[in-house]
């Protein structure tokens, strides 16, 4: 499945949601199904700068493709970052430095999160695309 079928499988399962309580509820559900990090995996280096909360991030690639997983200390961010990853983790570097992000202003979360909620999801997209673009410059050696 391509990044864009995946954001529009995402669009469609929140549209069947009238509340935007249970759209949290949602978004809650994918930070659960986020194994998480090791504590060894909560580095400096792995955290999202820009977040209100601790996200950390790290990415291993498999087979030309990025896999990531994340972990956060706040459930709602642990949730908004595991959206993402459903989004992007299992694709090329060039697919994710290149593929616009459009699911989210879709569903309309950015309007119903907090400024500084919006602004580490900013900081999400960023980080996994400097990935991603980090990635990419060491295939093309």
């Amino acid at each position: 499945m391509t990044i864009k079928e995946k954001q529009d499988q995402i669009i469609e399962e929140f549209a069947m949601f009238d509340e935007w309580m249970d759209k949290y509820e949602n978004i809650i559900d994918y930070g659960k199904e986020l194994e998480g990090l090791v504590d060894s995996d909560k580095t400096d280096e792995n955290i999202v700068r820009g977040c209100q909360s601790n996200v950390w991030l790290t990415a291993t690639e498999k087979d030309g493709k990025l896999i990531f997983n994340a972990d956060s200390d706040a459930i709602i961010t642990k949730g908004i970052i595991g959206l993402l990853l459903e989004i992007f983790s299992g694709h090329t570097p060039q697919e994710i430095a290149t593929t616009e992000l459009y699911a989210i202003d879709e569903i309309g979360l950015k309007e119903h999160l907090s400024p500084n909620r919006a602004n580490g999801l900013t900081s999400m997209v960023n980080k996994i695309k400097m990935t991603a673009l980090a990635y990419r410059a060491k295939q093309n050696g």
